[in-house]
């Protein structure tokens, strides 16, 4: 197979059903990583891209929509990273995958949403520069002994931001039976009403597992598609109809067969090579991390 369709798990359903493969940010990072394939065609939005484009320099990377971004990537810049390590020159800074090439390439390491406690507590430093995502920061702060300082103050993905506790009150009200499994992009009021907290791939093994046969599901619709597909002998729920991430939904099956049929010059992935050298650095450094 000389072409991989990789497809993050917020996709349409049709889109994760044409993909070879589906997964969250540290999934599809390690298929990326892992992949013989001369040419990845990349179902997510914008940095998730980059980042294969990134650990795969001598591979073609290709977005079947290049206007598929993620808000979020885009509230940080590197320039607020540098200011940011003047006014603590001791931290060391961890990036959210959710970030740009040019925000890995001053960051020291990266995270995902299912490892960011465990990076953050493995790294030999008391004050930690996290960015951008202030819920997923909070999040962190909950688990580790040291200083966490969020960058910028009001980083968050719009998707899962506008959950709200009442959500979670008013489904709980509906089905009383039912336990929740939120992502940690979530507002802490809600995740404090939830059973279960995890990236999309934790979210989807807490469903397999749980003894509960319905579960309410707090995080981008999209997901709900393959739960569904993997585990048929439970009741899934989205919290909130609303919680689509517009970016997402951008690519559909017929852009996706159109790149795997034509492989434009246009829909390929570029990252300046010094920045790309840097940026693999820092994600270099989560795997080590995680070893």
């Amino acid at each position: 197979m000389d072409t991989i369709i990789l497809a993050h798990n917020y996709q349409r359903p049709d889109v994760q059903d044409r993909a070879d493969l589906t997964g969250d940010s540290l999934k599809l990072c390690q298929i990326a990583r892992e992949t013989e394939c001369n040419d990845i065609i990349f179902c997510g939005v914008d940095f998730m891209a980059e980042t294969a484009a990134i650990l795969n320099p001598e591979k073609r990377v290709f977005m079947p929509e290049p206007l598929s971004q993620c808000p979020m990537a885009h509230q940080v810049t590197s320039e607020d990273i540098l200011q940011a390590k003047k006014v603590y020159p001791g931290a060391l800074v961890v990036a959210y995958v959710n970030t740009t090439a040019a925000v890995k390439a001053v960051s020291d390491t990266i995270c995902t949403s299912a490892n960011a406690v465990s990076i953050v507590s493995r790294l030999d430093t008391d004050t930690i520069l996290f960015t951008p995502d202030r819920n997923l920061g909070s999040y962190v702060k909950r688990f580790v002994d040291k200083e966490v300082i969020i960058v910028p103050e009001g980083g968050n993905c719009p998707t899962h931001h506008q959950l709200m506790a009442e959500d979670v009150l008013l489904m709980k009200e509906n089905h009383p039976q039912a336990t929740v499994a939120v992502h940690p992009e979530c507002r802490p009021e809600v995740i404090d009403l939830a059973d279960y907290v995890g990236g999309t791939e934790g979210i989807l093994n807490y469903v397999k597992n749980t003894d509960s046969k319905e579960v309410i599901i707090g995080t981008e619709n999209g997901m709900l598609h393959k739960i569904r597909n993997e585990c048929p002998g439970k009741i899934v729920h989205a919290l909130s109809a609303y919680t689509v991430c517009p970016n997402m939904k951008m690519i559909t099956r017929e852009s996706v067969e159109y790149v795997l049929r034509e492989k434009p010059v246009e829909n390929m992935v570029m990252v300046d090579p010094e920045v790309a050298r840097k940026a693999k650095k820092a994600i270099d450094a989560m795997f080590e991390l995680m070893e």
